[in-house]
């Protein structure tokens, strides 16, 4: 028998976990399972990956734009500063996606250094790329960043390599 609340398991008889202190009202078939990372790790890392598509496409239209209609001669009459500003943020829009292409490929395949590069980019993105990164941000931290999180996906990546 065990805990409905906690997994943890009770021997027969007995009223309240002693875990958690949960009071047991009836047999419980089985231990209670809590997989965060494996069940949401694959849709993180597709998430990751649409996230840096996007981001290689602006970066792509970016240095296109920054580099044929505002180059010097061109139709537009822009301030010089500002082509290479907009190839150096499309410079780092690539190194971004690039970053974001690793780390999810990194989890698609159990990689050890995945979770914390998906970490520190989860981190960068809260605020960096509002609103779509902010939403991918939180996702990420709520499922790699508790500790249990970590003690699963050291199992995963364990698993991965026997």
């Amino acid at each position: 028998m065990y805990c409905d609340a906690c997994g943890t398991p009770i021997q027969s008889g007995g009223g309240f976990c002693s875990h958690c202190g949960k009071q047991i009202l009836g047999p419980i078939s089985g231990p209670l399972v809590r997989r965060r990372v494996q069940d949401h790790i694959h849709l993180l890392a597709i998430f990751w990956f649409a996230v840096s598509a996007l981001n290689a496409i602006a970066g792509v239209v970016l240095y296109i734009l920054a580099n044929t209609l505002l180059a010097p001669g061109g139709a537009a009459n822009v301030p010089e500063f500002l082509r290479p500003l907009l190839s150096v943020i499309a410079i780092i829009l690539f190194g971004g996606s690039a970053l974001g292409f690793c780390a999810g490929w990194g989890l698609m395949h159990r990689e050890p250094w995945a979770r914390a590069l998906t970490l520190v980019l989860g981190f960068l993105v809260l605020f960096i790329n509002i609103p779509i990164g902010t939403a991918l941000g939180v996702y990420t931290l709520w499922v790699l960043l508790p500790a249990e999180s970590e003690q699963e996906y050291g199992v995963l990546v364990s698993a991965r390599a026997a």
